[in-house]
């Protein structure tokens, strides 16, 4: 069963009027296995532990410049994602310094991210905050539980075309909306940060607000710019590049979405 939460959000156009309020359900069971092991910290690791109140958190509302760009925005990972127990240092690159610190929840649901990248102890992940793209390296140690994802959502947005696969396999697939030219739908790598029950409106029953952001908007109602994977009322949508850059998917897609497990890899192409 997957963590839902009520939330303010607005993530299209027609979505922006919504107010809604913040209310944390139920908890998460993923299909995921491993954990890892509880090195022994190094003395300037164990410092960076200490002052991790001293660094912004790398949630949806941040942005860091200084992040480390995704140095292959299109390419596979092997399926591994990191659970967030505790709040965790981010390093721009392995022992380096430290300019985040990575939460344990994100809107409410416990933090998954993707490992893109390994060094020994070190792990480079996707960051849910600004610029599209951004990663950070964080270690292993005692506070983050490492699992795999079989799962890819691979999103067209030339052909308007969402599919999901299951190690490698096409489990579904569909025509989809995506952003107007005004307002494109961003391109690169993510991750599907979190699931949200909406109660306020009924364009869609649950958003799955993504590591991604619009890259024409700063903000969607006041809240940030999230992108997100949501279902639509009008069946019209699907094959329109329209929205305010989120992906409009039907509901039997929505349906399916919802049961993959958070940090799951999201291509948008």
């Amino acid at each position: 069963m997957r963590p839902r939460a009520t939330v303010t959000r607005q993530v299209d156009s027609a979505e922006r009027r919504v107010r809604a309020t913040v209310a944390a359900l139920a908890a998460l069971c993923l299909a995921l296995t491993g954990c890892a092991g509880a090195p022994t910290f190094e003395p300037a690791y164990a410092m960076a532990r200490a002052d991790l109140g001293m660094h912004a958190s790398a949630t949806t509302f941040a942005n860091f410049p200084s992040a480390p760009l995704d140095p292959a925005p299109s390419a596979e990972t092997d399926g591994v994602v990191l659970h967030v127990k505790q709040d965790i240092a981010v390093h721009q690159t392995p022992d380096g310094p430290v300019f985040a610190r990575l939460p344990a929840t994100q809107l409410e649901n416990p933090t998954w991210v993707p490992v893109i990248a390994e060094r020994g102890p070190w792990a480079q992940v996707l960051l849910p905050s600004g610029p599209n793209g951004a990663t950070g390296w964080v270690r292993s140690d005692d506070r983050v539980d490492r699992a795999r994802s079989p799962y890819v959502v691979d999103v067209d947005i030339d052909a308007r075309r969402l599919a999901v696969r299951n190690n490698g396999a096409v489990i579904g697939e569909w025509i989809v909306g995506v952003g107007s030219p005004d307002s494109p739908t961003p391109r690169g790598r993510t991750f599907i940060m979190a699931a949200i029950e909406e109660t306020v409106t009924r364009f869609s029953p649950i958003i799955l607000p993504l590591g991604a952001h619009s890259e024409t908007f700063n903000t969607y109602g006041g809240g940030p710019g999230t992108v997100a994977l949501h279902g639509w009322p009008d069946p019209a949508v699907f094959g329109q590049a329209s929205s305010d850059g989120c992906v409009r998917v039907p509901d039997d897609a929505l349906r399916l979405l919802t049961t993959l497990p958070l940090g799951t890899l999201v291509h948008l192409r």
